[in-house]
């Protein structure tokens, strides 16, 4: 059986899948808070009803070096070396949008939502803009054969303020944090800013309460504050298309866009996406995807162990 896991600094969560498969045989989620080290939730989950594991992969939330990550967000060190001797299985460390990036060769057509039809280009590379708790990002360059996933910290560059207002926004979130990045804004917390910035406030709801709001009453705050986040999500991820020469399509992952769809289709978003002088045309034609299955990660993990589990064996 193959392990995967989507390791975020709130949830873990552990999938057992055979070798080949998009149907796991099981998926457990755990606070990532409950245990002491992630061998711990393993094994929990092992205990629970699992079955012989010939390999794993986990898609952690933070840069991951050398196999090894220590997450902004995580309690604990997650160390690739360490597992495999803790567990004594070839064990695969990579970050989660590295998984989710790989995950989308295993989705079909059920599993998203057109934003922009574009041109169709198979060969072309792929990016992923994951909005959820923070910001992530990654890329899939074509080798001519196949697609392979790049992870970056994309997330983390700097917000780049297109409109007086969003001018207003940078110097508001630069007085209370410095550094202001794109993770600031098109994130959970970062909806959250956007409502305190526009009414002065200095508590709001909670993210959800704002998109919730937003989507009933067309003329509220929440309302203006989501059009914000869209409005700079959808700047933010045609520069990512840019960067990575995304012909192949952006998909935009994470927990975020799947529940404000009705708003992502309005249109600003789009053309926020493709405002881009010279390059707008190239953007315009760029295919745009939500992805809607929130496995992604751990389907793109199944099949990193998978190819673990089948690599040759060296031989000295």
């Amino acid at each position: 059986m193959i392990l995967a896991g989507d390791i975020g600094g709130t949830n873990a969560r552990l999938a057992l899948f055979r070798p080949g498969s998009r149907v796991p045989i099981r998926v457990e989620t755990f606070p990532t808070t409950s245990a002491a080290a992630l061998e711990e939730l393993v094994r929990r989950f092992a205990n629970g009803g699992g079955r012989e594991i010939g390999a794993a992969c986990f898609g952690v939330a933070g840069t991951v070096v050398n196999g090894a990550v220590n997450g902004v967000n995580l309690p604990w060190r997650v160390d690739a070396d360490l597992l495999e001797e803790s567990l004594d299985i070839p064990v695969r460390v990579v970050n989660d949008l590295h998984a989710n990036a790989r995950g989308i060769e295993a989705l079909d057509d059920t599993d998203f939502v057109l934003l922009n039809q574009g041109a169709v280009d198979m060969d072309g590379n792929r990016a992923v803009v994951s909005a959820g708790t923070g910001l992530g990002e990654a890329g899939l360059y074509w080798d001519g054969e196949r697609h392979h996933a790049i992870a970056t910290e994309g997330g983390h560059a700097d917000f780049a303020p297109r409109t007086s207002l969003e001018v207003d926004l940078y110097h508001f979130l630069a007085a209370e944090y410095g550094h202001v990045s794109y993770e600031r804004i098109c994130s959970g917390i970062g909806l959250v800013y956007i409502y305190r910035f526009l009414t002065g406030a200095e508590k709001a709801p909670t993210a959800a309460a704002i998109s919730a709001e937003a989507l009933v009453n067309t003329r509220s705050v929440s309302s203006r504050a989501l059009d914000l986040f869209v409005s700079i999500y959808g700047a933010r991820a045609g520069n990512v298309a840019l960067g990575f020469m995304a012909t192949g399509g952006v998909y935009l992952g994470g927990g975020i866009p799947p529940k404000i769809l009705t708003r992502l289709q309005r249109g600003a978003f789009m053309q926020a996406f493709a405002d881009k002088g010279r390059f707008s045309t190239l953007l315009a034609q760029t295919p745009v995807r939500v992805i809607l299955n929130d496995k992604a990660a751990l389907l793109g993990a199944a099949r990193i162990a998978t190819e673990r589990l089948l690599a040759p064996v060296p031989t000295s």
